[in-house]
């Protein structure tokens, strides 16, 4: 299997892991947090088929953070309700953590043996793309787990006392 396959293949896993979380996500921000990222591999397992039926890709420009900040803007009623995220909730943000930093090293290498402008492009936009997905799992793992701090801290705000 070369690097393309298996990126396809990762990109695959990652799709069928997050869809799946979504549906079994009880807290709402989570649910629509793994949806948003469905999209987004989605489109990384486009360009990865496209790449290897030897077609013409595009990068577009995409922003995984912005779309998930729309998210939490949409729903921050709903989510201060405090709506307890379940420890199933949690782990799948764990286990999303661990798979974007998988996809972010495989590309890293990629990038690294790759021999055309396009190919560096590419790559080096799917490496960005899989940072902010880590990002956005890490900072919504603190957001579920301890939504009163991660306001405190996110927001930089002053405890006067």
């Amino acid at each position: 299997m070369n690097a393309m396959e298996v990126a396809k293949k990762m990109e695959t896993d990652a799709i069928r892991f997050y869809a799946e979380a979504a549906e079994k996500t009880q807290h709402p921000a989570g649910k629509k947090m793994f949806q948003t990222i469905v999209k987004d591999e989605k489109r990384h397992l486009e360009l990865v088929t496209n790449m290897l039926k030897g077609m013409d890709v595009h990068v577009g420009d995409v922003h995984p953070i912005k779309n998930v900040q729309t998210v939490f803007e949409e729903m921050k009623d709903e989510m201060m309700e405090r709506v307890k995220a379940t420890s199933d909730d949690l782990e799948a943000f764990k286990i999303g953590m661990e798979m974007e930093k998988e996809g972010l090293e495989f590309y890293k290498k990629l990038l690294s043996e790759a021999k055309t402008e396009k190919e560096k492009e590419i790559y080096t936009k799917l490496m960005h793309e899989e940072e902010e997905h880590y990002k956005i799992f890490a900072n919504s793992y603190e957001f579920l787990n301890d939504t009163g701090n991660w306001y405190m801290w996110d927001e930089h705000t002053i405890v006067e006392g």
